[in-house]
C-alpha cells in the first residue's frame, strides 16, 4: 500500500546512478525487442551476485531501505539490497496486513490480466503507479497471451525509473517482437501527464484496461480520487476497462495500524517515505466504478475475485487486523 510517494524523494540517488548509466528519459521502452521469456523476474545480468539482492548499481545509494524495493522483496522479486529486506522483514512482523495486502494485489493482477488479455482480448494495458517489475509483471502475463499486446507503464518514482530502465534492457523482461513495453515518468494526480505518457505507445482508438493497484489510498481526498479515476476514464473509448485493488479496513483495529505505519514510514525512509494511505470502506471502493458494467464476482477481497487456486490465502481475505485488499474489473460500455 504504499506505491506512491509524498516528496521529490530518489532523485539525488537516481541523478548520482544517472551519471554512470545515462540520464534516465522521461519514459523507458523496448519496441521490437527480444522474444518474451515468461518466468520469475531476473536481475540485471551484468551485475555481480555477491548475495541474493546482488550488487547495486553504481552511485545508487542503498544504505536506507526504499519502498519499492521493499515491496519487491514481499513480492518474490530480486532487485532489493540488504536494508530492503531487512525493513520488510521488520514491517512484515509488525504490520502484516502491508505485505499481505501487496501480494493479494499481485496475485489479483495475474489473474485479471489474464482474463483481460484472454476472453476480454484487450490489447493494451496502462498500469499507474506500477512501481519495481517482480515476478507476474502485466507485460509477461498479457504478452504470453498475445505478443502483440501493448503496455505502458507509469510511475513517478525516480529510482523506479532507474531500475525501470536497467531491467527493461534485460532480454528475459523485454517486449516481444510484436508488441511493446514502455516505462513513463507520470504521477496520477496529473490526469494530462498520464494520458499523454499512454499516447506514446497506445492507439487511442482501440480499448485500453486501466489498472491502478495499491495507490487509490495515497489520495486522502475522496473526491479527488474518484475524480481522476473519471476522467482517466472518460478519455478512453468503449470498451476499456477498469483494474482496481486498494486497501480497505472495517473497524477501528486497521486504521491504527495503518496510521502507525504511516507515521513509521520517515523514519525509516527518510526521503523516501510514501505518502500516507488512507483506508477506505468497501462500498467507497464500489463508487469508483460508476458508470461501468463491473465483472462477475463484482467488488470482492482480492483471494475472491476469479481464483484459480493456485496461492494459499484467508478464507475471506482479510487479515487478523480487519484489512483487506479488494478488487474490482469493469468495463466501459
Amino acid at each position: 500500500m504504499f506505491r506512491r510517494r509524498s516528496s521529490e524523494a530518489g532523485k539525488n540517488e537516481a541523478a548520482a546512478a544517472g551519471r554512470h548509466h545515462g540520464t534516465a528519459p522521461a519514459g523507458l521502452g523496448t519496441d521490437h525487442g527480444a522474444s518474451h521469456r515468461p518466468g520469475p523476474e531476473v536481475s540485471d545480468p551484468g551485475r555481480e551476485q555477491d548475495g541474493p539482492w546482488g550488487r547495486p548499481p553504481a552511485g545508487l545509494d542503498v544504505s536506507l531501505p526504499h519502498p519499492a524495493r521493499v515491496r519487491n522483496y514481499w513480492l518474490g522479486g530480486r532487485d532489493f539490497y540488504a536494508a530492503d529486506k531487512a525493513a520488510g522483514e521488520e514491517i512484515g512482523r509488525e504490520f502484516p496486513h502491508l505485505a499481505e495486502a501487496a501480494r493479494a494485489e499481485r496475485a489479483f493482477l495475474v489473474r485479471a490480466v489474464r482474463f483481460l488479455a484472454g476472453p476480454a482480448r484487450i490489447r493494451q494495458f496502462l498500469d499507474v503507479g506500477s512501481g519495481l517489475p517482480a515476478g507476474g509483471n502485466t507485460h509477461e502475463i498479457a504478452q504470453g497471451i498475445a505478443p502483440d499486446t501493448r503496455i505502458v507503464y507509469a510511475d513517478h518514482d525516480p529510482a523506479v525509473i532507474l531500475h525501470a530502465k536497467t531491467l527493461l534492457s534485460n532480454p528475459m523482461l523485454a517486449s516481444t517482437r510484436e508488441g511493446a513495453v514502455y516505462y513513463a515518468d507520470a504521477d496520477l494526480r496529473d490526469v494530462a501527464a498520464v494520458l499523454a505518457a499512454a499516447s506514446t505507445t497506445l492507439d487511442p482508438s482501440r480499448p485500453v484496461a486501466l489498472i491502478m493497484l495499491g495507490i487509490l489510498g495515497h489520495i486522502d481526498d475522496f473526491g479527488a480520487a474518484r475524480s481522476i479515476t473519471s476522467q482517466l476514464m472518460r478519455e478512453l473509448p468503449a470498451g476499456s476497462y477498469l483494474v482496481i485493488a486498494d486497501g480497505v479496513a472495517d473497524g477501528d483495529s486497521a486504521v491504527s495500524a495503518q496510521r502507525r505505519y504511516d507515521a513509521s514510514a520517515r523514519p525509516r525512509y527518510g526521503a523516501s517515505a510514501p505518502a500516507p494511505y488512507l483506508l477506505r470502506k468497501p462500498d467507497e471502493l464500489t463508487s469508483f466504478f460508476a458508470g461501468l458494467e463491473l465483472t462477475e464476482p463484482g467488488v470482492v477481497p482480492c483471494p475472491q475475485w476469479r481464483p484459480d487456486g493456485r496461492g494459499a490465502s484467508l478464507a475471506d481475505g482479510r487479515d487478523a487486523a480487519g484489512t483487506a485488499a479488494y478488487c474490482g474489473v469493469a468495463r466501459k460500455p
